[in-house]
C-alpha cells in the first residue's frame, strides 16, 4: 500500500470519528449550520417580537379590529419569510481577492472560500478541508502580532492565499469522469488528498513557529518562578 493509499485510509479513518451521527456531515461542518440556524432563528423571533410590541402600541392608541389583526399577521409572516430565505452568509471570496487581503484576515478569508468548495471534494478531501478550517483558526491569532511586510507573512500568504486556492481550482478542473482514473500511479482524488494533508502540515508547522516566541517567554518565565518562588518556600 502506498504513502497516498495510507492518507486516504487515514482519512477516513478521522471522518468516521469526527462524524457525530451516520448521516456524513462532520462536526465542524454541522457547527457551522447549527450556529447559521440560531442566528437566523433568533432574527425571526426578534422581528416578530418587535412587530407585537409595536401592535400593541398601535392598539393602545386606536382600536387594530380585525383588519387590523390580519395586517399584523400578514407582516408577521412576511418577516418570518424574508428572514428565512435571505442569505446568512456573506459569498466566499473569489481566489483572486485571497493574494491581496490583509493578512491578518487572510485565515478566516481562505476558511470560508474553503468551506464553499468542500462540498466538491472527494468524502476524505472534506475530512482534510475541516482540518485545515481548525488550522487556520489556530493560525489567525498568531498574524494578528506580526508585520505585512515580514517574510513569515509572505510564506503564510503564498501557501494560504495562493497555493492552496489554486491547488483546489486545478482538481475542481478535471473532468468528475478521470477523477478516480489512475494517472502516473496516482488518481487526482488521491493527489488532492495527499497535496491538502502537505498543507496542513505545513500550516500547523507555521504556526509552531510563530508561537515560538511565545513558548520560549512561557518557559523563561516558568523558571523564574520557580527559582523565586519555589525555592524560596524550601529555604523558608
Amino acid at each position: 500500500m502506498s504513502d497516498v493509499d495510507d492518507a486516504i485510509s487515514a482519512a477516513r479513518s478521522s471522518w468516521a470519528r469526527i462524524s457525530d451521527t451516520g448521516d456524513g456531515v462532520p462536526t465542524r461542518a454541522r457547527s457551522r449550520r447549527t450556529a447559521s440556524i440560531a442566528k437566523r432563528l433568533t432574527w425571526i423571533a426578534g422581528a416578530i417580537v418587535a412587530i407585537l410590541v409595536a401592535a400593541t402600541l398601535w392598539g393602545l392608541v386606536a382600536p387594530l379590529g380585525i383588519m387590523g389583526a390580519v395586517l399584523v399577521m400578514a407582516v408577521m409572516v412576511a418577516a418570518v419569510l424574508f428572514l428565512s430565505f435571505v442569505p446568512g452568509q456573506r459569498a466566499a471570496p473569489p481566489p483572486e481577492k485571497l493574494k491581496t487581503v490583509d493578512i491578518r484576515a487572510l485565515p478566516a478569508q481562505t476558511e470560508r472560500w474553503l468551506g464553499a468548495q468542500r462540498g466538491a471534494l472527494p468524502r476524505p478531501a472534506q475530512v482534510l478541508v475541516d482540518r485545515i478550517g481548525e488550522r487556520l483558526d489556530t493560525l489567525s491569532p498568531q498574524l494578528a502580532r506580526i508585520e505585512p511586510q515580514t517574510e513569515e507573512a509572505f510564506e503564510v500568504r503564498r501557501l494560504v492565499g495562493e497555493q492552496l486556492p489554486a491547488f483546489v481550482n486545478d482538481y475542481a478542473r478535471v473532468p468528475d469522469t478521470l477523477r478516480t482514473v489512475e494517472r502516473n500511479g496516482r488518481t487526482p482524488d488521491a493527489e488532492l488528498v495527499a497535496g491538502l494533508q502537505l498543507i496542513e502540515r505545513e500550516i500547523a508547522d507555521m504556526t509552531a513557529r510563530l508561537a515560538q516566541g511565545d513558548l520560549d517567554n512561557l518557559q523563561t518565565r516558568g523558571r523564574f518562578l520557580e527559582m523565586k518562588y519555589k525555592d524560596g518556600d524550601e529555604t523558608g
